[in-house]
């Protein structure tokens, strides 16, 4: 294969508006696995990732046509047939594959959506069953579609399919059907018993995917079974506890028609299907509400400008534009500015932030019993120790304001404070020291962005402002180096404990950023919000 000559494959399936189904997910595939996708739209639908709102079938005579102006120009080295609808449609599509002679088709009986949403018309499994399961090299139904194969190929069949020896059974009915090779999907069947090797007359396969996710105590397998006429063999992989399957099927059978297009085997285009939906289950996205879609480009690298610290930063920062903005410009800073800060919004402030000490101490500590080499053991503890002599200053700096320590240690924990500083605690203590230092860089940085800013500010009122030492001490070169030094430390602990082929871990940690930047700025409100 060259980048001239990219193998071909047609999708012959609906169109899933929500982007995780369909000719949508089959595209993907097809683009990131490295061959050239086509496409016959058979049905338009109006669907989400919690459900199917609408279909609307295309003309039989216009996926005839789209078949047409497809095959005889472009042509095609693999196809699969996804949602067909309706049985005038699929006589369309058997005649279509016996005219133009398609030898490698994965057909993929979609009957029914994750959503359980029925997406098959009733007289339409006739007519896959008669006509379009012999033309297929490769069946891909999961264990309720196979359930209803069955039935239909055997008159009176009233089995379930609840065992591994149930689908070992199916497969071979459908296979004496005239199905060539036939995988039925395990999803619905999680096992909790550990693979049996070298079991006679059958091979086991176990599936390890690139793309590692801890999935607990309690660990389930999932097994797909492929019969190739002469040849039973289990796909053993560990089960992904995960709502985000939306386009699972669709994937699976189009990466098997990729993989066969680029001259695979039957049996390695399955293997090799297998493990790219595994990984892209494994790599989930999060989106919409319900049933989330597959990561189909999990396997791909694109060029990227390299991360610096400073790149780093920004796009924390960006992650969260709207917040980080509403954190630095708040009214209470506005306020210290100009010098119109109600005084009694600031002494409330001050008292809180003395709390907020104590905390921060805390998770520096944290941040010393996660680390896990010497030099950051050093560093947090280093860190926890100046947090506790600074807290002194703090206490002389409330004495000027007429609170005393004893004030101080008797004040009240307010709502936002104790909202902040235990989650800043909860990411240290339920994640790794990358989370605890995420959560707390919010504070450090953003008091280093403001005191910066309005030391710099001709603006920024000095003459006669009460609030222009708060100012000045965070915008010194001493605090702004110490911006600086944590910045590094975030980007190099980014840089180690992140892998560039996790693609999820930096929306993790944008999250995290942009949620202590939330709380920061409910931390200015708590000041205000004592006027009230």
């Amino acid at each position: 294969m060259t980048f001239n000559t990219l193998p071909r494959v047609l999708t012959i399936a609906g169109s899933d508006s929500g982007g995780g189904a369909g000719i949508q997910a089959d595209l993907k595939t097809f683009t990131s696995l490295g061959t050239f996708g086509t496409s016959v739209i058979t049905a338009l639908t109006a669907q989400n990732t919690q459900g199917v709102q609408g279909i609307h079938p295309c003309p039989t005579a216009f996926v005839a046509q789209q078949l047409d102006s497809v095959l005889s120009d472009i042509g095609t080295d693999a196809v699969k047939t996804g949602m067909l609808f309706s049985a005038e449609m699929i006589e369309v599509v058997v005649s279509k594959i016996s005219e133009f002679g398609l030898a490698k088709v994965v057909l993929d009986p979609v009957m029914i959506a994750t959503s359980g949403d029925r997406l098959l018309a009733e007289d339409a499994v006739a007519a896959i069953v008669g006509r379009l399961l012999p033309l297929a090299l490769v069946v891909t139904p999961n264990i309720p579609e196979a359930e209803v194969l069955c039935a239909n190929v055997q008159k009176g069949w009233a089995g379930r399919i609840d065992s591994l020896e149930a689908m070992h059974d199916a497969a071979k009915l459908l296979h004496a059907a005239g199905v060539k090779n036939v995988l039925i999907k395990g999803g619905h069947l999680p096992l909790t018993e550990a693979p049996v090797k070298n079991k006679e007359g059958m091979s086991v396969v176990m599936l390890s995917p690139t793309v590692k996710r801890d999935n607990g105590t309690d660990r389930k397998y999932c097994v797909d079974v492929l019969f190739t006429g002469s040849e039973l063999i289990e796909f053993w992989k560990e089960y992904v506890p995960t709502k985000n399957t939306h386009g699972t099927g669709c994937t699976l059978s189009a990466a098997i028609a990729a993989y066969l297009a680029s001259d695979k085997t039957v049996v390695q285009a399955v293997q090799e299907g297998l493990l790219y939906v595994t990984n892209a289950i494994s790599t989930s996205l999060n989106i919409g509400s319900g049933h989330g879609p597959l990561n189909h480009v999990h396997n791909i690298t694109l060029p990227q400008t390299p991360l610096t610290k400073e790149t780093f930063i920004q796009t924390l920062k960006s992650a969260c534009a709207k917040d980080w903005d509403e954190y630095i410009n708040h009214p209470f800073v506005r306020g210290m500015a100009d010098g119109t800060l109600p005084t009694e919004s600031f002494k409330h402030y001050i008292r809180q932030d003395y709390i907020y000490l104590l905390h921060y101490a805390r998770a520096h500590a944290l941040a010393a019993y996660k680390a896990t080499k010497f030099t950051d053991i050093i560093n947090a503890s280093r860190i926890a120790l100046h947090i506790a002599e600074e807290s002194q200053l703090h206490v002389k700096y409330c004495e000027q304001w007429g609170i005393s320590l004893q004030e101080l240690e008797a004040t009240k924990e307010a709502t936002a404070n104790l909202s902040y500083t235990r989650y800043v605690l909860e990411k240290g203590l339920s994640g790794d020291i990358l989370d605890l230092f995420m959560a707390m860089a919010p504070c450090l940085l953003g008091y280093g962005e403001i005191g910066m800013k309005l030391a710099n500010d001709p603006a920024t009122k000095k003459e006669g402002n009460l609030y222009w030492a708060w100012i000045s001490n965070y915008g010194k070169e001493d605090f702004q180096q110490a911006v600086t030094t944590g910045e590094e430390l975030l980007f190099r602990l980014y840089t180690e404990m992140v892998p560039a082929s996790n693609t999820t871990r930096l929306d993790d940690l944008c999250a995290i950023f942009r949620q202590a930047t939330i709380l920061e700025v409910k931390f200015w409100e708590m000041g205000l919000n004592i006027l009230d």
